[in-house]
């Protein structure tokens, strides 16, 4: 392989974001979908005019916020699921195809992290119940500087702790935002366009883009 040590965002890349909503859709009803696309958004809007702002709060308490602005603009979902959609937001569901390509990669000699705006707990929980504990060296939050991405000080907690220079380092997000925030600082990056969606930033384009994990070790 051309590289050896890959990072990986957490929520979307690695985990189902909406896994949460989808655990409970029959008791939620209808809008269960409208419901959880709400609360992604709003948890990352969150972030970023919190990083704007200078004014950190950490990513469990954004998703706190984020659900309960959710659940206010989707009145037909009842608040009674609070408490259960966030406690199966600390387990989400790794994507299928997660497990066998990072111990491929592991079996390569690779070196990998994940590199999220989650905070420590919930990023320790979700690998754990993902049985991801035993293929992911290190995990890295942005909770470590106080900011969150697209800042590049959140980049560089890798390079800084692996003593690697960013273009030796494979960065994987299937947010399109961090994958031009990683490739401004200078990874090479892999957007994983998990839904097909047009591309962007187009000053700062990804070196490969897949579907899915699965093509990432053969184009490594």
């Amino acid at each position: 392989m051309r590289y050896s040590a890959f990072v990986f965002d957490a929520y979307g890349t690695l985990f189902d974001v909406h896994a949460a909503v989808r655990r409970h859709a029959a008791e939620i009803g209808p809008d269960g979908q409208l419901l959880s696309e709400i609360w992604r958004a709003k948890q990352l809007e969150y972030s970023w005019t919190r990083s704007l702002m200078g004014a950190y709060l950490d990513f469990w308490k954004l998703t706190e916020q984020a659900l309960d602005y959710a659940f206010r603009k989707v009145p037909s979902a009842d608040p009674k699921f609070r408490d259960r959609l966030l406690d199966a937001y600390w387990r989400l569901d790794c994507y299928p195809e997660v497990p066998s390509v990072l111990k491929a990669l592991k079996a390569e000699g690779a070196r990998i992290a994940i590199l999220s705006n989650g905070s420590p707990a919930m990023l320790a929980s979700a690998v754990r119940s993902a049985a991801l504990d035993r293929v992911v060296d290190d995990i890295f939050s942005v909770d470590q500087v106080g900011r969150f991405k697209t800042d590049p000080a959140v980049y560089d907690l890798v390079t800084t702790a692996w003593r690697l220079y960013p273009a030796k380092i494979s960065f994987q997000s299937s947010n399109r935002w961090d994958a031009a925030g990683a490739r401004h600082f200078g990874y090479r990056t892999v957007w994983i366009n998990r839904h097909g969606q047009p591309d962007e930033y187009l000053d700062l384009s990804p070196e490969l883009i897949l579907p899915s994990l699965d093509g990432l070790v053969a184009a490594s």
